[in-house]
């Protein structure tokens, strides 16, 4: 095989057709990077170094990854003797013919095949040229879309989840509904636990919590968005957001990394309402350091270019252990240019109460979705003190005013810090 075939140079290839994939791979010393990374090339596309009948000069330069660099970590020029093992990042292109504008070949191309039998690899970025992202129609709302279709402009949206998360039926989870809608909720979800069981099914919850709506709407002038949960056997799902849609819907939720991106694509495509994404089980993508696919890339490019509206991640300050610069890596990559893809709106969750608010809108500015559960539904005076409670914490950001002097004013506000504390920025 040819040298040029099977290695190229980043200006020769970055405007071709080609999605150039970065990769962490440690390795013995006595093992050779050039040869693995090599061989990982060819395996992830052609499949075999073995000559075999078609493959010739012409299938190696149209269809075969190319190794585009090699890093070593750290970058030393000179052999060190004594270290057990090496590090290095390696990049290679792949031909976007390959597999064409889609998550699952692509995503087996990525990580599939020689990543998953002959190396241990993780896959830490993926840089995707215009052509490919054009095949995606990406977020429709987005954050500007769902500012409108909330009438709210200048401050975090407030999201709360029913809890309990599973168990109730659709008139008890409509009483929630309620109650909670009166203290000023902007978006209110099924839990992520919560899709179309026997004992509520999707098409019953809308219309309970429709109605909820409606009547907290009548009693307060504010809107509240129901945002229902339809994830399912995927021949069911796209039948669950059509009826979702029919009957008022104004949102629906899909657990994208339990259904995968494809489906999360295909629905985007097929109905004209905001979609929020949920990570739930996004963790077993990205929790190892050897292996998987980071969690900005699971979590934050791969479900807006599937087309979710919302996406809500994992933080810091939650039980997680998640790496502050991987929080803020994710939300850049939902929210920062991407060719046309509308920016999406990150739905922070996990832990979220009043005393964490300033904390929030210092890290990420106020096109956030504050995501509360407990703090809403487990306020001492009730959940729509709860909700209340959250939004005299974003007002008082948004006005510059003191959290404490804030909370003077407010006996929610002052009952939720009194109880869960206050971070200070």
């Amino acid at each position: 095989m040819k040298n040029e075939q099977i290695f190229c140079l980043m200006e020769k290839i970055k405007d071709e057709d080609y999605i150039i994939a970065t990769y962490y791979v440690e390795l013995m010393q006595n093992e050779s990077i050039v040869k693995k990374a090599s061989a990982f090339a060819v395996g992830q596309t052609l499949g075999t170094w073995i000559p075999v009948p078609g493959i010739d000069d012409a299938m190696r330069e149209r269809h075969m990854g190319k190794v585009v660099n090699i890093y070593d970590i750290p970058p030393a020029d000179l052999e060190v003797s004594g270290d057990e093992k090496r590090k290095y990042l390696i990049q290679i292109a792949f031909p976007i013919e390959n597999f064409g504008n889609q998550f699952p070949m692509m995503l087996t191309t990525l990580v599939g095949n020689d990543a998953s039998t002959s190396i241990q690899t993780k896959l830490v970025d993926v840089q995707f040229p215009k052509k490919f992202t054009a095949g995606f129609r990406g977020p429709k709302y987005g954050i500007e879309g769902i500012r409108k279709l909330s009438d709210v402009k200048n401050r975090p949206l407030l999201l709360n989840m029913i809890k309990p998360c599973t168990g109730i039926t659709p008139e008890a989870g409509a009483g929630i509904f309620y109650e909670t809608a009166l203290g000023g909720v902007d978006l209110i979800k099924d839990d992520e636990l919560l899709g179309n069981p026997a004992f509520s099914e999707v098409s019953k919850r809308v219309k309970e919590y429709k109605k909820a709506a409606r009547r907290a709407f009548e009693a307060t002038g504010h809107k509240t968005l129901y945002v229902v949960n339809i994830t399912d056997r995927v021949g069911n799902m796209l039948n669950n957001a059509k009826n979702a849609v029919d009957l008022g819907a104004d949102a629906i939720m899909i657990n994208y990394s339990a259904v995968g991106y494809d489906v999360l694509n295909y629905i985007s495509e097929s109905i004209d309402i905001p979609i929020l994404g949920h990570y739930a089980g996004a963790g077993l993508f990205y929790e190892s350091g050897f292996s998987g696919i980071s969690s900005h890339l699971v979590t934050g490019k791969f479900p807006r270019l599937a087309g979710a509206d919302m996406v809500v991640i994992n933080t810091p300050y939650g039980g997680s252990n998640l790496k502050h610069q991987k929080y803020l890596s994710t939300v850049q990559q939902l929210t920062l240019p991407f060719y046309d893809l509308k920016p999406v709106f990150p739905a922070v969750g996990g832990g979220v109460h009043p005393g964490m608010v300033e904390r929030y809108m210092s890290d990420l500015g106020a096109d956030i979705i504050l995501a509360s559960g407990g703090a809403v539904q487990g306020h001492p005076m009730g959940a729509a003190a709860g909700a209340k409670a959250m939004r005299q914490a974003m007002d008082a950001v948004v006005e510059g005013i003191k959290m404490e002097d804030a909370a003077n004013r407010h006996e929610e506000l002052k009952c939720a810090l009194d109880l869960w504390g206050y971070q200070k920025t």
